[in-house]
């Protein structure tokens, strides 16, 4: 029998620009790019419609593509305290999207998720970037222009190449 294809939606969270990935990994484990976009939200909202909005979004991607797993990075505090504590909230969403949907949620370090990509873990964005357009060059076309897309690329390929 024919294992069934897993499905990797990999999220970079963010309050304005979450990017999202959907790989698909068949039984032969090859790995294909099924959508990659970015879900975008007024600043001007307050917090707490935003994280309805992204719950009503990931939610429905979620449901839409039939996910089997939902891929992160592993938090890291950058330059805001404040920051990291709001993407605190949107990870508690994807958590708990991924308890209601019974999908596994898959967590990665940055650094391992570049080295799945380029091979080393201290790899730029410019350099992940342009190792992706390699892997998947179908992405050269699509114009894209901010890298929430393909942090989210990178951390769903992390996890295709891992399960």
């Amino acid at each position: 029998m024919i294992e069934k294809p897993k499905i990797i939606l990999g999220v970079d969270p963010g309050f304005v620009a979450a990017g999202y990935a959907v790989l698909e990994k068949n039984h032969l484990q090859k790995i294909r790019l099924l959508e990659l976009g970015s879900f975008n939200q007024k600043s001007s909202l307050g917090m707490t419609p935003r994280i309805g909005a992204f719950y009503d979004f990931f939610r429905a991607k979620v449901d839409s593509c039939k996910a089997s797993h939902l891929a992160l990075e592993t938090p890291f505090l950058g330059k805001s305290a404040q920051n990291f504590m709001k993407l605190g909230y949107l990870r508690g969403v994807l958590n708990l999207i991924s308890f209601q949907q019974k999908i596994e949620l898959l967590e990665y370090a940055p650094r391992e998720a570049k080295a799945a990509v380029t091979g080393y873990g201290n790899a730029d964005k410019d350099q992940v970037s342009k190792a992706l357009g390699v892997i998947f060059p179908e992405i050269k076309n699509l114009n894209l222009t901010k890298l929430d897309a393909t942090d989210a690329l990178g951390i769903a390929f992390c996890a295709a190449m891992r399960i």
